[in-house]
């Protein structure tokens, strides 16, 4: 019998994949179930070497559908949830608005309200953990940083998405009493990332040389941090955060855009054995998109002080380390750009 059954939504995902793989192989006595809809971000090649395992199950589905959610909820008994899924990459949401509020707002009101229909109002024991983005704040001016306390003004689609669940999270706390969680996460960079976002989709184009798109004139600065050390965080948070409160995420690594795609021009050429400036050669510079927010800083000390998080992978290293994954991962990035990927869910798990 598992000491505990937690949903991961998302889990299939890019951060998701990495907080189901951690919390697998960590807690065996748990049972981990990953809820993902399996949209074009969502890969299970990216839990090949877990799916075995005995404390995991995977279920496909959609959080937007509040039935299948109650009928979910009821047979597996869940004591807590930790809530990724979302759609997250801002151009979409500019060209396609809807999605995002049906996904981020409507899936989480649904995921609340299937926790309060099998919870019951008796939550002890129970936890609702959802897992935002420091895009929520809006933009900061230089030499200030995003505290918990600062308050929400989102910029775009996806932000305003983001920080609308982030409310109806904090209203079923105020109105059921439910035990939650919030944090809020500047810019994961790792293994398994869609390349849809800034260092994969430069890594993929380097490989393939192909022009390497920055917005403006690249000046817009982003807060990066490993996405282990955001998998960390969010294992910590879990177990040990105060419900109720907000913790931010940071990496305390800031970073104009042009100057990070000229490092990874760099380490690309040495890697690739290419002449220096070799990859530079690609930049791109096009129009920059609406409402583009110049900086996000995150100021992490809560988290630190209270349940001594701090970031363990130096920028240096992490680059390294994510930059040889795709090299040595030709393969999962040539089925993820032409979706060959999605023969592998119907073979795998066709009639579930």
């Amino acid at each position: 019998m598992a000491e505990r059954t937690i949903l991961i939504t998302g889990g299939a995902g890019f951060i998701g994949s990495h907080v189901v793989r951690l919390f697998v192989n960590q807690y065996p006595d748990y049972r981990i179930v990953n809820l993902d809809a399996l949209t074009y971000a969502g890969n299970l090649e990216n839990l090949r070497d877990i799916e075995q395992k005995p404390n995991y199950t995977f279920v496909r589905g959609d959080i937007r559908d509040l039935s299948f959610l109650n009928e979910v909820f009821s047979r597996y008994s869940f004591e807590g949830v930790i809530h990724l899924a979302a759609e997250s990459h801002v151009d979409r949401s500019l060209e396609q608005p809807t999605e995002f509020i049906l996904t981020n707002v409507v899936g989480t009101v649904n995921l609340l309200t299937a926790a309060r229909n099998q919870w019951k109002s008796d939550f002890r024991g129970h936890r609702f953990y959802h897992i935002s983005t420091d895009e929520v704040y809006g933009s900061v001016e230089h030499g200030g940083f995003f505290t918990e306390q600062t308050p929400l003004d989102p910029r775009s689609p996806y932000s305003a998405s983001k920080a609308a669940s982030d409310q109806f999270v904090q209203a079923f706390a105020n109105t059921n009493g439910m035990p939650v969680l919030i944090s809020r996460c500047s810019n994961n960079y790792g293994p398994n990332h869609f390349p849809e976002k800034l260092i994969p989709l430069m890594i993929n184009n380097i490989i393939n040389n192909k022009p390497l798109p920055v917005y403006g004139k690249g000046e817009n600065v982003r807060d990066w941090l490993f996405v282990k050390d955001h998998a960390r965080a969010i294992d910590v948070i879990y177990h040990r955060g105060r419900v109720g409160e907000v913790y931010n995420i940071g990496g305390n690594n800031e970073w104009k855009n042009i100057d990070l795609v000229h490092l990874l021009c760099e380490v690309m050429d040495r890697k690739l054995k290419r002449d220096p400036g070799t990859s530079a050669r690609l930049i791109t510079y096009v129009t920059d998109r609406p409402g583009h927010d110049l900086r996000y800083a995150i100021d992490s000390s809560k988290l630190q002080t209270e349940l001594g998080w701090q970031p363990s992978v130096d920028f240096p290293t992490g680059l390294d380390q994510t930059v040889d994954w795709y090299l040595a991962n030709a393969e999962w990035l040539r089925h993820v750009t032409s979706g060959d990927y999605r023969q592998y869910y119907e073979s795998m798990y066709a009639g579930r």
